[in-house]
């Protein structure tokens, strides 16, 4: 009678470690399975919604318009710069006056050489974890960090060794097929400018752009490049600065 009530209670023993074990099995796997849904939910990863306020769009005189979203969630500096001077009609009638097949269309220099800029001051670098991968728009500068004004570029392709180095302020979401049509050259022979730029809360922003005003010819290519200046193979020395 003994041995038959130890064998009932060692039975008793071994279904119940049985179901203990079934029901920490579930539940393991019922958190390994909500972990899995967080880990897929890649909403804080994505960019904020394109907005209105937050779009810079570019006419190109060789037709085509170019809409850039700016990111004032990771350079608020760079893009209250791009809005202001935009206001003020500072980049109509500019060219992409250094233009490299493969990596990258500069503009927004007044002068056509890459040396100028506008007359407000300095923006400070706001480097971020914005990669330069195609259609990224980025702020380009002199050897100083803290030297972005006017001018900027977007890139044709990946380029990863300028991340970090340089502050990009947004990316192309429509029209870039356009940005691949830019004319290439340093400067280009016959190069391709901005005939309006505006902020996608204008007023004006769906009528059609004024003419593009007579232009002075293309700046022509310094004889030598200067010390530090832009080589693409070379970053960060040889990268989108200014000249």
């Amino acid at each position: 009678m003994k041995i038959a009530a130890a064998l009932i209670l060692t039975t008793a023993l071994v279904l119940s470690g049985a179901a203990d074990a079934k029901n920490h099995k579930a539940k393991k796997v019922r958190i390994r399975a909500a972990d899995q849904v967080a880990a897929t939910n890649l909403t804080a990863f994505l960019p904020p919604p394109v907005t209105p306020a937050n779009t810079w769009d570019l006419d190109l005189s060789d037709g085509g318009r170019v809409v850039i979203q700016l990111r004032p969630d990771k350079a608020p500096k760079m893009v209250e710069r791009i809005k202001a001077l935009t206001q003020q009609g500072f980049y109509n009638g500019l060219m992409f006056h250094r233009v490299i097949s493969g990596f990258m269309a500069q503009g927004g220099d007044p002068k056509g050489t890459g040396e100028g800029g506008s007359t407000l001051p300095d923006v400070p670098a706001e480097f971020n974890d914005l990669p330069h991968v195609r259609g990224a728009v980025a702020a380009a500068r002199a050897n100083d960090p803290n030297s972005a004004n006017s001018q900027f570029y977007i890139m044709f392709m990946p380029n990863l060794k300028l991340d970090l180095h340089y502050t990009v302020f947004g990316r192309v979401v429509s029209g870039m097929q356009y940005v691949d049509a830019i004319q290439k050259g340093e400067p280009p022979a016959n190069p391709t400018r901005i005939v309006r730029a505006i902020m996608g809360d204008d007023p004006n922003v769906d009528t059609p752009p004024p003419p593009l005003p007579a232009a002075a010819p293309a700046a022509q290519a310094p004889a030598a490049l200067p010390s530090g200046a832009m080589d693409q193979s070379t970053p960060p020395q040889g990268t989108p600065q200014q000249q």
